[in-house]
């Protein structure tokens, strides 16, 4: 079997850009920090990691240093599950690193140091990127974050996303805005056009205000972006809603409905950083899997309420027998849940104690 073949075998291909993340060892700037613990962060590991421990066989697609660094993401990714046999080692390039402080609860702000210039990931292009294991998957999932690396890393996310020719079944694109990497470049025009080229497009609407100048909630967000067969607009705490056209062909989509809109439990935060890439990962795992899509919104909140109650930028989703059960609780239960801390091993450790 060829690497193509291989590819083929799984449901999701996620390609973009993982780094290894320094986290403080204890509050403060990070000038006061004096030590750090390491772990990895990027978003497309991020869902990658969510959706191979939700079951699904997923491969992550991304270049690395030939470093001690590059071996610890390569060697952490596949720990999650998921087929890292697509990544690429750079002798030439270093893999990337970041450091933050923790989040203050009150206000969401941290400080965040990155030195990914010039990192192994920003060669990726169309000519250094198996394009034909990139396609191969059920869903492709992206990231505005990969088009803002290098004019190489644009360009495949525009052949990628491209309409003529050979693409996957489905593409999924977090818009992702970051607003430091695209200083001068005109990022949101990229990022908007990248959207209207996917199939399955997740933004923030405090993003599209900040990237799109759009204000009046998700039906004006929709407006803008008529485009995508699936809309997701997370509103944070709030909630997120959901548009969705009738797909083209079979394609894995939720079923067709103008709008629907699913609040958001109540949780515990810990630290936001993580929580849009594991909702991503939840509501791709709701569609991978049929689910109407009022429940792939409530899967997503799951996932999302798993990386919200952990410091690290990846947490393990809940089960599925615990997804499951949550997701088919009626409104007024749904209304009343609370998530804290250690919520799902209390209640993976619940439902194994009933398992007989």
């Amino acid at each position: 079997m060829n690497a193509t073949d291989a590819a083929a075998a799984v449901d999701v291909v996620a390609l973009g850009e993982s780094m290894v993340t320094f986290l403080p060892t204890r509050p403060g700037r990070l000038a006061d920090v004096p030590s750090f613990d390491r772990a990895i962060g990027g978003a497309e590991s991020n869902v990658a990691g969510a959706l191979a421990a939700a079951g699904h066989t997923v491969r992550w697609v991304s270049r690395v240093g030939a470093d001690g660094f590059g071996d610890h993401l390569v060697e952490t990714v596949a720990s999650y599950g998921v087929d890292v046999s697509c990544v690429v080692r750079d002798p030439a390039r270093p893999t990337g690193v970041y450091f933050r402080t923790a989040a203050d609860r009150a206000t969401d702000a941290h400080e965040v140091a990155y030195y990914r210039a010039g990192s192994a990931a920003s060669a990726m292009s169309a000519r250094t990127v198996d394009l034909a294991a990139v396609r191969a998957g059920r869903i492709l999932h992206l990231s505005g974050i990969t088009a803002a690396l290098s004019e190489g890393c644009l360009g495949l996310l525009r052949e990628l996303t491209a309409s003529a020719g050979e693409r996957p079944p489905l593409v999924s694109f977090d818009v992702n805005y970051r607003p430091r990497l695209w200083i001068g470049s005109g990022g949101a025009e990229v990022l908007l056009e990248l959207a209207r080229r996917a199939d399955i497009v997740f933004v923030g609407e405090d993003e599209a205000e900040q990237a799109w100048g759009v204000g009046g909630g998700p039906a004006a967000i929709r407006e803008l972006l008529p485009e995508p067969e699936v809309l997701v607009v997370k509103q944070g705490a709030k909630g997120a809603t959901a548009f969705v056209s009738a797909p083209a062909g079979e394609r894995p989509a939720p079923a067709a409905a103008p709008a629907a809109f699913e609040p958001a439990p109540a949780v515990g935060v810990v630290a936001s950083v993580g929580a849009g890439d594991a909702f991503a990962a939840g509501f791709l795992s709701g569609t991978l899997r049929g689910l109407p899509v009022r429940r792939s919104l409530r899967v997503g909140h799951l996932f999302a309420a798993a990386a919200l109650t952990t410091p690290a930028d990846f947490a393990p989703p809940p089960g599925r027998d615990t997804t499951d059960r949550l997701t088919a609780l009626d409104s007024t239960g749904w209304e009343r849940l609370r998530l804290g801390p250690g919520w799902t091993q209390a209640d993976a450790a619940e439902e194994e104690a009933r398992t007989p």
